[in-house]
């Protein structure tokens, strides 16, 4: 049988190993979360395991290239005139429904200052949507960006126990028990 593995091309191959790796890392972290193998990732990837160490020294730093889109697209959604906390909290679920591995990734290495950076960009796109929310009276006044960041990874704790067949169905059945938390007629709220 032959080696499926394609022929090494050297340095010119660069971009469209590093390519490979983050579309084989976005697939395994999808079906098996966080902590799919490495190996796994480079044998689909077709590179060997020096390539991927070459271009990814350490599991977050290949995580962070596979959530780097998805975290830009949350960004660049936040950034549009009119985008409401439902919207941004919406797509954020909808990564979540696609690969629970970036809350993983987040639990799993808090205290990574790469990660602690991604996080902190998270929370900043959710700081003018929730103060909207806030000033609409659709959300709690006492609500914050931690309680939200805190909502999604539950969520995502959840979503990860589940087959992806139904997570978008157990997703939406966790938030409507969360919002009435969040809601600003639940008691206690502004």
């Amino acid at each position: 049988m032959p080696d499926a593995r394609r022929t090494n091309r050297g340095p010119s191959a660069a971009a469209a190993n590093r390519a490979a790796l983050i579309a084989a890392a976005r697939e395994l972290f999808a079906a098996d979360g966080y902590d799919a193998p490495l190996t796994a990732i480079a044998r689909a990837a077709g590179v060997g395991q020096g390539s991927l160490y070459r271009h990814f020294p350490d599991r977050v730093s290949l995580a962070l290239a596979v959530f780097e889109d998805g975290v830009g697209e949350l960004e660049a959604l936040a950034a549009e005139p009119g985008t409401t906390l439902d919207d941004v909290l919406a797509l954020m679920t909808e990564q979540t429904i696609a690969s629970t591995a970036f809350i993983d990734m987040v639990s799993a290495t808090p205290a990574d200052p790469r990660v602690l950076r991604v996080r902190d960009r998270v929370a900043a796109l959710l700081d003018g949507p929730l103060a909207e929310a806030r000033r609409a009276g659709r959300v709690r006044a006492d609500a914050t960006v931690d309680d939200l960041v805190l909502a999604v990874a539950m969520i995502a704790g959840v979503l990860s126990k589940y087959p992806a067949a139904v997570r978008r169905q157990t997703a939406e059945r966790a938030w409507t028990l969360l919002r009435s938390g969040l809601d600003s007629q639940a008691r206690g709220g502004g």
